[in-house]
């Protein structure tokens, strides 16, 4: 039933179907035991990190996890949700047709219902600190981020846009459109370097031998958009942007901004001020 989207999608590549801990359940023809396992893992993390930058799409109480996309410039991966603990990983080439991949996966999920939910091992306990949200609590007030102006006028300028991060080769903040303090800045940082290291890690999957045709990586929710660019010389760019955001445009105008932006001192401290 996996090996379905292969078979009737052009262009598509693999399809791998994981537990949310990482365990391989299902996999394509072509794939080895390593490579499932690989890519498993990748998306287990990879997924974990994407529901956490929610909160940085937007304070929606609906803030419900779609999918992960990964561009590469040969390829692109694919990952969507297959029932409670379950995910769908595809890899398909640059030219696929992505509305009929995306239609073959979620009716592989529809098909097999039941059968791919994996209940999470936690206990009562987990679930309630999972419940706490800490994702959503912004810390002590006045621990500001420094602010470039260049992508300040790029968030300003797109109806919809809400934020824009520039992170150094080291995963650390220099700098932010206004509004994001020290404690978003550093947790969406952190998630960040973790979805840049999977997104690389995932390279194979999607066909290609090397892992530094990364292009950018898009999480989409229900409330809004998250995505990391590359911004030069080891930078990357965090963005979002609420649904209905012309993401095309935004990216432009984010990509015009970047390379005065990526050649910018680290902002540290607690006590950087609004350029």
């Amino acid at each position: 039933m996996v090996q379905d989207i292969v078979t009737n999608v052009p262009k598509a590549r693999h399809a791998v179907v994981l537990s949310a801990d990482g365990i391989p359940r299902g996999s394509t023809d072509g794939l080895t035991p390593k490579d499932v396992g690989t890519v498993s893992a990748a998306m287990a993390g990879m997924q974990s990190l994407s529901r956490a930058t929610a909160h940085f799409a937007g304070p929606s109480q609906a803030r419900e996890w779609i999918q992960t996309v990964i561009e590469f410039q040969h390829g692109w991966v694919f990952l969507i949700g297959a029932g409670q603990g379950a995910y769908l990983a595809a890899a398909a080439e640059p030219d696929v047709d992505m509305e009929q991949l995306s239609f073959r996966m979620n009716r592989l999920v529809a098909r097999l219902g039941n059968n791919l939910t994996a209940p999470p091992r936690v206990t009562p306990a987990d679930a309630q600190r999972a419940g706490d949200d800490p994702q959503g609590q912004q810390g002590e007030a006045g621990r500001s981020v420094t602010v470039l102006p260049q992508l300040d006028r790029a968030v300003a300028s797109v109806p919809g846009a809400l934020h824009a991060l520039l992170l150094g080769a080291d995963g650390l903040p220099r700098g932010a459109s206004a509004g994001i303090d020290r404690d978003l800045a550093d947790t969406i940082s952190a998630a960040m370097t973790g979805i840049h290291a999977y997104s690389r890690a995932t390279a194979p999957f999607a066909g290609g031998a090397l892992d530094d045709e990364w292009s950018q990586t898009v999480i989409e929710f229900q409330h809004g958009w998250v995505f990391l660019i590359s911004a030069g010389e080891g930078a990357f760019l965090a963005a979002a942007a609420e649904h209905d955001c012309d993401i095309e445009e935004f990216t432009a105008r984010l990509s015009d901004a970047m390379p005065a932006s990526a050649s910018l001192p680290l902002a540290r401290g607690e006590g950087a001020t609004d350029a």
